[in-house]
Parts: C-alpha cells; structure tokens; sequence
C-alpha cells in the first residue's frame, strides 16, 4: 500500500484518537502539503517539533492499527465484497449453484472479521 493512502486509512480509522494539536498539525503536513517550516511557523513551533510530532503521530496510528486491526478488517471485507459480487455476476451467467454456497460460506467469513 502506498504511503500517503496507508496515512490516510490510518487517519481515517484513528485520528480523533489523537489530540487537537496533533490532528492539525498533522492534516497540515499530511494532507494540505505543508512543509516542515511552513507548519512550525503557522503553529508556533520549531521545525523538529513538527517532524518529531508527525513520527509519533504515525507511531501512534500505527501501533492503533497493531492493537485493533481496523484497517486490516476493512481491507480483507473489501476484497471479500468483490469476490461475492464477482460470484453474483457468475451466477447470473451460469445459475451454478456452487456460486450460491460460495457467497454464503464469504457471508460467514464477513460476519466472523
């Protein structure tokens, strides 16, 4: 998974996890692009605080993400959702009913992340 998507999905999932101070900073730098200086002077900071709060900040989601998984879950359930509609159009082709067991057996699987 490429970095800035990884970031992202971690984001997504775990960021109110973080403080007020490290969620802008972090948007700042991750998603709106600043560089280290341009995000020290807009928060008053130095430019190492920056570049050490974006390392822990990643430290923290990462390790989140070691701990509950979440992001692992929801990548597995995606592929799982295309596997069933990839055997739905299958079976709307062929009527085999193996294809109908097969989305049952991913249903459970599903139920079980």
């Amino acid at each position: 998974m490429d970095k800035i998507l990884e970031q992202s999905l971690l984001y997504d999932f775990y960021g109110d996890l973080l403080t007020d101070h490290q969620k802008e900073i972090y948007e700042d730098v991750v998603f709106h692009d600043l560089s280290l200086s341009e995000a020290a002077a807009t928060h008053g900071i130095t430019r190492q605080g920056v570049h050490d709060l974006i390392r822990r900040c990643n430290e923290t989601l990462h390790d989140y993400e070691e701990k509950l998984g979440l992001v692992r879950k929801f990548e597995e359930t995606k592929k799982l959702v295309a596997r069933i509609h990839d055997l739905a159009e299958q079976f709307e082709q062929t009527r085999d009913p193996g294809c109908v067991r097969e989305i049952e057996r991913i249903s459970r699987e599903i139920g079980e992340l």
